[in-house]
């Protein structure tokens, strides 16, 4: 009998080898989901976008309920002068759902499991939204690292408030890489464990199965929730860079 660690399904795999001496352009597992989730994207977007009805279908009405949701979200957390990112807030959205759904079809690979991945697209996100701060405010934006204190404790509150605005890009991606391979983990060994049970008496093993299948159907719901919550977190600090300052 073979072992397997849980976290071997998290290992990144180079699939096609493309490399000189100078440049190294091989092609990993993990760029498999990245790539599928963009041309998803793309086909599904255009094709609804061609094929939009005065009376909708049962497709067309699922994307009107997805955008109605992701203005919902942009008008809870930033307000209508958020609306005009929508399209960024919609595709962020639907490529880190469509990635963690990917993750749990048979074979799937976690894109969003691994850290230095992710922390690549929170790192982009919070640099933008740091930029977007700048344009709207200028250097008036600034403020929000100088709080209301002391002149004195201003030496040690102003560094503090500068690493706790650096490190959101961090924790935004270790939120969704952690709870993501948490749960691929989790489903990985009950389902072992339920087949180590299969070849020993198959009584057992279907007293396991349902547990298995609640916990499969849940890691389905923290896909979408994982989704919901990095799209949250993305727009609450867009809001903090359009927002006035000092309010």
């Amino acid at each position: 009998m073979f072992f397997f660690s849980p976290l071997e399904q998290f290992d990144a795999i180079r699939i096609v080898s493309l490399e000189n001496k100078l440049f190294d352009f091989s092609f990993y597992n993990v760029v498999l989901p990245l790539v599928l989730a963009i041309v998803f994207l793309y086909f599904l977007l255009g094709f609804l976008n061609k094929a939009l009805k005065l009376i909708p279908d049962s497709w067309q009405i699922f994307l009107e309920s997805l955008f109605n949701f992701i203005l919902d979200i942009i008008d809870q957390q930033v307000g209508k002068r958020g609306f005009v990112y929508f399209p960024f807030i919609f595709t962020l959205f639907s490529f880190v759902l469509i990635c963690n759904l990917i993750s749990m079809t048979p074979f799937g690979i976690a894109l969003t499991s691994h850290v230095i991945m992710i922390f690549f697209l929170s790192f982009s996100i919070c640099s933008g939204i740091f930029l977007v701060g700048l344009k709207t405010h200028n250097l008036k934006f600034l403020k929000i690292f100088i709080p209301e204190a002391p002149f004195l404790l201003l030496f040690i509150l102003i560094p503090i408030e500068i690493f706790s605005y650096a490190i959101r890009a961090l924790s935004l991606a270790i939120r969704l890489s952690a709870n993501i391979m948490a749960g691929h983990t989790l489903v990985f060994l009950i389902s072992g464990f339920v087949l180590n049970l299969l070849s020993i008496e198959l009584l057992f093993c279907f007293l396991f199965l349902f547990p298995f299948f609640a916990v499969l159907l849940l890691e389905f719901g923290v896909a979408f929730l994982q989704a919901y919550v990095f799209v949250i977190l993305v727009c609450i600090y867009l809001n903090d860079s359009l927002k006035p300052v000092g309010h």
